[in-house]
């Protein structure tokens, strides 16, 4: 017989359940709490791949931060997760080939309630594989962080990327609605602090799927207007001499990539 697993958080629940599990298992109606450590869960482990079925206003709502939806996108990349739209009644349950897993939270602690009874598995297995079938898949439009990184640094430069990561990993959350600073302001921000032209950055946001030029434009007008970021105008041979993003304000300019966020939110929000 499994035994029960009890932990303090949903991030060691999780945890311990995919180190057991291997090869192919289902993750049914996640809370928000839940699905926003489930993604670095799947990452951490080395031998299961998940089929989540969850309620699509939850799916929009965590995979709109950029941190957690860019790793779920490399996540589907690597045929390591899919993510289908689900809105059955249940509990939140993970389903592999030997077990079931109810996850339920009482009295401060998160408990993962196990059966590996043969027949009752084989059931649940059958029942959510067929509900998986009847299900729409979820479009997640945000780009794998990986391809992000790369082409990053390969169109940019390695010292934007650089600054890009340091920013991200400061972040709790990257969705720009008071939380934390969005991608596109990120962008920007590391962008001016190297002093890129506002062309390439947004040529390479656009190319790469996280916004549009446009966005990419207002966005930058944004933040002039606050006085985060000035530009610079460059000649060109032929046409519109192009912008360079610099940094517009003192304290910005003497920060680190890590502390960049920081001191442009405490701007931002004064």
């Amino acid at each position: 017989m499994r035994s029960n697993i009890l932990e303090t958080g949903v991030e060691g629940l999780l945890e311990a359940v995919l180190g057991e599990a291997s090869g192919e298992l289902y993750l049914i109606n996640p809370s928000r709490e839940i699905l926003e450590v489930t993604i670095p869960a799947i990452e951490s482990a080395e031998d299961v791949s998940v089929r989540l079925l969850a309620g699509e206003r939850v799916l929009k709502d965590v995979l709109d931060d950029f941190i957690v939806g860019s790793t779920a996108a490399d996540m589907i990349d690597a045929d390591r997760l899919a993510l289908r739209t689900y809105d059955g009644p249940t509990n939140t349950l993970v389903v592999s080939d030997d077990a079931v897993t109810a996850v339920v939270s009482a009295g401060g602690n998160v408990a993962g309630l196990v059966t590996d009874d043969d027949e009752f598995v084989s059931a649940a297995r059958d029942q959510y594989a067929a509900a998986w079938e009847d299900a729409a898949p979820f479009k997640l439009r945000t780009p794998p962080i990986t391809q992000v990184r790369s082409t990053l640094s390969d169109e940019i430069g390695t010292d934007v990327a650089d600054d890009f990561d340091g920013v991200l990993t400061s972040l709790e959350t990257a969705r720009g609605n008071g939380d934390g600073l969005d991608e596109v302001t990120i962008s920007l921000l590391v962008a001016a602090k190297n002093e890129e032209l506002l062309y390439d950055i947004s040529k390479w946001g656009e190319d790469v799927g996280i916004a549009s030029k446009a966005t990419f434009s207002r966005t930058k007008t944004r933040l002039e207007e606050m006085g985060l970021v000035d530009t610079e105008k460059v000649p060109i041979d032929v046409g519109r001499p192009r912008l360079r993003l610099v940094l517009g304000d003192d304290r910005l300019q003497e920060t680190s990539s890590d502390d960049l966020a920081n001191v442009a939110q405490s701007l931002i929000a004064s």
